[in-house]
């Protein structure tokens, strides 16, 4: 099922359809700060999603939690907790009016639609405080910060599960980075 959003842009706290400026809609679909859902969110049932936003974090639905889609309704996203105290807690989540997170974009926009993105991959930062029974990991560029290697290597319940794809088959080997003033 694809979920399109309703954009809103200001400018000066205006909106700018009322002072008669006009963007391509097409310039704004093509927008997709990642702290935002993309324009197009397609989702099915079953697909693992990525919560952006803090929701009712006491229950479980913060920023980074990890669902697992089970309906879909025009209004409303029906989704069960992977990970954390919350674990396999049915929850609903609604399209909501969002806001970029970041300045890259010189002007003021909204979006409203449910606050997701899909996670079949996300980045070691992101996975911090995850568990998961299968891991891979994309080292084709190794990590560039301390203990991001152990944070990727560490999500895993079984090293076993754990499969690494490195730059080339010769080297069997990648960088750890680690601040040893960090460790005192």
């Amino acid at each position: 099922m694809s979920f399109l959003v309703l954009i809103k842009l200001y400018e000066d706290d205006i909106r700018m359809e009322d002072r008669g400026n006009r963007i391509a809609n097409e310039n704004t679909q093509a927008l997709d700060p990642p702290s935002l859902p993309p324009f197009k969110l397609q989702l099915k049932k079953g697909y693992p999603i990525m919560l952006l936003r803090n929701l009712q974090p006491r229950d479980g639905l913060c920023n980074g939690t990890r669902l697992m889609v089970e309906q879909l309704g025009v209004r409303v996203i029906e989704a069960r907790i992977l990970t954390g105290s919350h674990v396999n807690d049915r929850v609903f989540i609604p399209r909501i009016t969002l806001q970029p997170t970041d300045s890259e974009i010189p002007f003021k926009m909204s979006r409203r639609q449910f606050p997701v993105r899909l996670a079949f991959a996300m980045t070691i930062n992101k996975s911090q405080g995850q568990s998961v029974k299968i891991l891979g990991i994309d080292l084709q560029n190794p990590v560039f910060s301390h203990g991001q290697l152990y944070v990727a290597l560490s999500r895993c319940t079984s090293l076993r599960n754990i499969s690494v794809l490195l730059s080339s088959e010769e080297d069997e080997t990648t960088t750890n980075v680690v601040y040893p003033e960090v460790l005192l």
